[in-house]
């Protein structure tokens, strides 16, 4: 994929095998300010040594904006980070992989940066390609490739970014926090006893017939009481 250089001007690759991120930047002019986020935070020379060792297998592929990206962005912007938070703004700007131009168009989004976490609201960076443009996104600014590569070697490229890219874990607004877990479902309440009132009635109905039948056993009411007590009677008058 060819990339087109807004500005026409004639970029110079350099292939040395011995060209450090510092030397390549000094060359090319410019990026004052990132070299000088790059040596403050010693990123510089750790990239240099990840190089020369195994630790970047892959090799690295680094962002560079240039002074006037920096001109542009908001007074304190810079000043309000941490040494930490520096550090994690560089390193957003480095991939730990080769990535020549012919292959942005296949990228996997989103990539993962030495900063980190891709995930929502940390360090995510999403590069799209149209064929002439490219396109950087870290979900808080939109910036461009500007032209070839700075520098492509076999296990280092370095590309002009027109922007500071910004990542959301610093510049982003706070992400909602995650909606609390739908309350558990109350247990059902105990169907009620049925009620002692509604089998009273019953009860004294019961207690009083039984009652009532006592009371006649008591007075001797019935009728075998009646024929016996007439009998009794006449008998008596006989005499």
């Amino acid at each position: 994929m060819h990339i087109k250089n807004p500005a026409n001007r004639s970029i110079k690759l350099v292939a040395s095998k011995n060209q450090t991120i510092t030397a390549i930047l000094s060359k090319a002019g410019q990026f004052t300010k990132f070299l000088q986020l790059l040596q403050s935070t010693r990123e510089a020379e750790q990239i240099t040594n990840q190089l020369k060792g195994k630790s970047s297998s892959g090799g690295l592929t680094v962002f560079a904006p240039p002074d006037n990206a920096f001109t542009a962005l908001p007074v304190g912007t810079l000043n309000s980070l941490s040494d930490q938070q520096k550090t994690s703004l560089v390193q957003f700007h480095v991939v730990s992989m080769v990535m020549p131009a012919s292959q942005l168009e296949t990228v996997s989004n989103p990539l993962r940066t030495q900063a980190g976490d891709t995930g929502p609201g940390k360090y995510p960076l999403n590069i799209t390609a149209d064929g002439t443009n490219v396109n950087v996104s870290t979900g808080v600014v939109n910036a461009t490739l500007d032209g070839t590569p700075l520098y492509a070697g076999d296990r280092l490229v370095v590309y002009q970014v027109n922007k500071v890219l910004l990542p959301w874990a610093l510049y982003g607004p706070a992400l909602p926090p995650a909606p609390a877990p739908a309350p558990a479902e109350s247990k059902k309440k105990k169907k009620a006893a049925p009620d002692a009132a509604a089998d009273a009635p019953a009860a004294d109905s019961a207690a009083g017939t039984t009652a009532s039948e006592a009371a006649r056993r008591v007075r001797g009411v019935g009728p075998g009481s009646c024929v016996a007590v007439a009998v009794a009677a006449a008998m008596w008058w006989a005499m």
